[in-house]
């Protein structure tokens, strides 16, 4: 039985179908949501996979279940807007394994207001992690996919439909993820000639922790789910999956890609009432 990554204790053994077998992938913010699906998918097709996050106990909770099942994995506890200390995460995974194939960035913080009661400070909050961590994130891993010469590798980074349609109240994390998307075109355009993917996925509304205030209320999730063309919100899996084929040799000619995962959302101007 398939490992679920909304319950972690669902599963004794992965179904292991080798997608990744032998590779080596790193997800930050891998202790819940679209990061723990991930991290477990990677696993469940063969991959080795460090979990990267800033509190160790989520971390370990996933690697448990990954390694009950039967898959490779193994928590780093490091913040991705420490950039000295990210790098330093990434470059100990790669040596400790002897490669580094796959990069999830995937780690985001966000803050909520309106633009004109918003600091400076506040302001910045949006890119430490989501820009920042991406750009560090994806400078170590270029070097370190180029160091293996001609294999070369994945990096998927995760935006937001919040990056490609104007969000009230979230102006700061809306740049963030605007700048995810073309900061992703850039580095695609320069690592392809040694085989370095660079691609995006786009949620929108995912089932997480950090959306389950929102979700939490039957009228607002209805509400919610009248938005989306599939009539509900994503789950972390849908993700998890788009980010596979994307990590995948399957993906082998796909590079600078910014795919929408999100039922539908962004590509309608209204849906039914």
């Amino acid at each position: 039985a398939a490992l679920s990554s909304n319950n972690y204790r669902d599963s004794k053994d992965f179904p292991m179908t080798q997608r990744l077998q032998g590779k080596v992938a790193l997800v930050t913010g891998a202790g819940s949501g679209i990061g723990a699906a991930t991290a477990i998918r990677f696993a469940q097709e063969g991959a080795t996979v460090v979990l990267c996050g800033r509190r160790q106990a989520p971390l370990d909770e996933v690697v448990a279940q990954i390694k009950a099942a039967g898959g490779k994995a193994e928590a780093v506890q490091a913040d991705v807007s420490d950039e000295a200390g990210f790098t330093a995460a990434m470059n100990g995974a790669a040596q400790r394994h002897g490669r580094f194939d796959v990069l999830v960035n995937n780690a985001m913080a966000f803050s909520w207001g309106a633009i004109e009661e918003t600091s400076t400070a506040d302001w910045h909050s949006n890119f430490s992690t989501s820009v920042d961590g991406t750009f560090w994130g994806t400078r170590a891993a270029m070097k370190l996919m180029k160091a293996e010469g001609a294999s070369g590798g994945s990096i998927i980074n995760v935006s937001s439909i919040c990056g490609t349609l104007g969000t009230a109240y979230m102006a700061g994390y809306s740049a963030a993820k605007a700048a995810i998307i073309n900061f992703s075109r850039a580095a695609a355009a320069e690592g392809a000639l040694s085989g370095i993917r660079v691609n995006v996925v786009v949620p929108a509304v995912v089932e997480t922790p950090s959306t389950a205030g929102m979700l939490s209320d039957d009228a607002t999730r209805k509400s919610t789910e009248k938005l989306i063309p599939m009539g509900r919100v994503g789950q972390p899996e849908d993700l998890a999956n788009a980010i596979l084929f994307l990590a995948s040799d399957e993906a082998s000619y796909i590079t600078g890609a910014v795919l929408p995962v999100d039922g539908g959302r962004s590509a309608v101007l209204v849906t039914a009432l």
